[in-house]
């Protein structure tokens, strides 16, 4: 068995990127955190994993502090292989305008990274904002080979330009000006493979080659199937293949589809609320500001914890269904105390091994106490527990209502100590997901609130006393919990302290199978430039459509009923949607 070694500088989730390796099989795993171990190993590599999750400023100081910089440089001088992964990918460019205070990266090319711009002219035409990051399945529109055009049966390390892969970062080399594409011709002409994609009207690398070593802007660890393949050839050693006709995504039936604004396909996210029931197992049920137990049979018998199923094995069937992502939302058990919740760790843990697509968890991640050390616990260490267990985001519900009234107590200002503003600081704003729980609260006059009102046009849908004014109050603690505080004004202060994606739920409309709340999500989408995912009343296709083809550009839905009860499997949606001529990922292999 071959031994593959993995730089390791604590910026995220490496679980899957293991699990991956291991997935594709005939070989073990080695971390590298420092030096000292790089020296232990060297005269042993041969395969070098270079990963990076998260802030480009944080992941290159931690370079340099574990004396990693010296080693990766002899490393790839030496002549042996080495593949770049997102983070790892930009520490090869000379620096980012993510870093305010000059921090350099490896400069093995003489460009910047840039962040992409929200106010692309393509979606302005259309009084849209981009979503930033740019969270998703996107295609690679190129691949140039010392500058010469591949053919589309033709790839780099098996990267192709039918497939999509997975994409998540706020930051990239993009082609900007004719000086970068100058600089980047003069490149390919030494001998540099470059693959190129589109974001909106930007073009920016999505990888890059050269000699012995090879990055990726995407998550091939989180791209299904597609993205097992490209780990695999870089493993082999098979760099330039031709790609077979079993390998390429295409629509079914030679359906023509879509091409959305950004590129990225429809995400299609499946989510499962997890509980402990009265066994002590964990189950997925209902969300816990519902009934979330059976209906008794009698006034004296005490009902039992509806039970939809075991939390990885509906997960992984959702996975092998083409789920674009899983979310896991912890809604009872410790809530108080994630810190000794090992059954959700495990849980994250079993899901990460044979599920490749990304991966978030959410309940009670704050800072918080450790019940057995008493000590104070900071909210970026919990969320690192969750991803080294094999999330790749974690869902801040609760505790980001509680940081949203200190922003707007404080004049619209961070502190920098809330969980949202250190774990996005750490681990990047794609690592921090706001999951919001609001209800409509009607109002006679938009003087009523200092919230933001929505003026209802339809007489039929008035308040019971007549009010033509709404406004979306949240809640906190799984419902149970009001405030004065309305879903817009949260989202745009969350957006503000550094989250990176809105779960928007509707209590009105969770569990209904009427569809989404529109008027709700069109609102909030409107007024922030980071993803917004659809969440609550899904009861059929055609709901997806719906939600996709509102004017306002919403970035993912999310379904847990309909997938729960099996009236409807992910690819069936997918298929609805596809035939509607919407873009989603169709994939039903999951193995290699």
């Amino acid at each position: 068995m071959q031994t593959v070694y993995i730089i390791d500088v604590k910026s995220g989730n490496l679980q899957s990127l293991s699990n991956a390796i291991k997935h594709i099989g005939g070989y073990e795993i080695v971390f590298i955190t420092n030096a000292g171990e790089f020296q232990q190993y060297d005269s042993q590599i041969e395969r070098l994993l270079f990963p990076g999750v998260g802030n480009y400023a944080h992941f290159v100081k931690q370079l340099h502090d574990r004396a990693l910089v010296e080693p990766i440089r002899a490393y790839i001088e030496s002549g042996r292989a080495l593949m770049g992964i997102c983070v790892g990918l930009q520490s090869l460019f000379r620096d980012s305008e993510e870093c305010s205070d000059g921090v350099q990266g490896l400069g093995y090319l003489d460009l910047s990274l840039y962040k992409f711009n929200k106010e692309d002219p393509i979606f302005q035409e259309r009084g849209l904002i981009k979503s930033v990051p740019h969270i998703g399945w996107n295609s690679v529109s190129e691949i140039r080979k010392s500058g010469e055009l591949l053919d589309e049966n033709e790839s780099l390390f098996s990267i192709n330009t039918t497939n999509k892969y997975y994409f998540v970062h706020s930051y990239a080399a993009i082609l900007k000006t004719q000086e970068i594409k100058d600089k980047i011709a003069q490149y390919a002409s030494q001998g540099w493979d470059f693959v190129y994609a589109n974001y909106g009207s930007e073009q920016f690398l999505a990888a890059v080659s050269y000699k012995n070593f090879f990055a990726t802007q995407f998550h091939p660890e989180k791209s299904g199937v597609a993205g097992l393949k490209v780990l695999k050839s870089f493993l082999e050693g098979s760099k330039y293949d031709v790609v077979s006709a079993h390998d390429i995504q295409k629509p079914v039936n030679g359906q023509t589809v879509e091409k959305t604004l950004g590129g990225l396909t429809r995400r299609i996210i499946a989510c499962l609320d997890v509980r402990t029931n009265d066994d002590g197992d964990l189950v997925v049920t209902k969300g816990d500001q519902y009934n979330v137990r059976e209906a008794s049979s009698s006034d004296s018998e005490e009902s039992k914890v509806r039970n939809l199923g075991k939390p990885v094995e509906l997960a992984t069937r959702y996975y092998r269904q083409g789920a674009d992502e899983v979310t896991f939302l912890n809604i009872t058990s410790f809530r108080n105390s994630p810190l000794q919740d090992l059954p959700m760790l495990q849980v994250l843990s079993k899901a990460a091994e044979s599920i490749f697509v990304p991966l978030t968890v959410g309940g009670g991640i704050k800072d918080m106490e450790d019940p057995v050390t008493k000590k104070r616990v900071p909210a970026v260490q919990v969320a690192d527990l969750y991803f080294r267990s094999g999330a790749d985001k974690v869902s801040i519900g609760s505790d980001a209502v509680n940081i949203a009234e200190k922003y707007y107590a404080n004049g619209g200002k961070g502190d920098g100590t809330s969980s949202i503003e250190t774990i996005s600081a750490t681990f990047g704003n794609q690592a921090v997901v706001i999951s919001v729980d609001p209800k409509r609260k009607y109002v006679s006059s938009p003087e009523d609130t200092t919230q933001e009102v929505i003026q209802i046009i339809d007489p039929a849908k008035y308040g019971p006393n007549g009010e033509q004014y709404c406004y979306y109050q949240v809640t906190s603690q799984g419902g149970r919990k009001t405030h004065e505080l309305g879903a817009l004004e949260l989202c745009v202060a969350c957006e503000k302290l550094g989250a990176g994606e809105v779960l928007l739920n509707s209590i009105d409309h969770d569990g209904s199978n009427k569809g989404y709340n529109l008027e709700l999500l069109n609102q909030v989408k409107s007024r922030v430039s980071i993803p917004v995912i659809a969440s609550s009343g899904a009861g059929n296709p055609a709901h997806f459509q719906e939600v996709f083809e509102m004017d306002c550009g919403i970035d993912a839905a999310l379904g847990a009923g309909l997938f729960h009860r099996n009236e409807y499997a992910v690819n069936d949606v997918k298929r609805f949607l596809q035939s509607q001529k919407m873009d989603v990922r169709l994939d039903d292999k999951v193995e290699l």
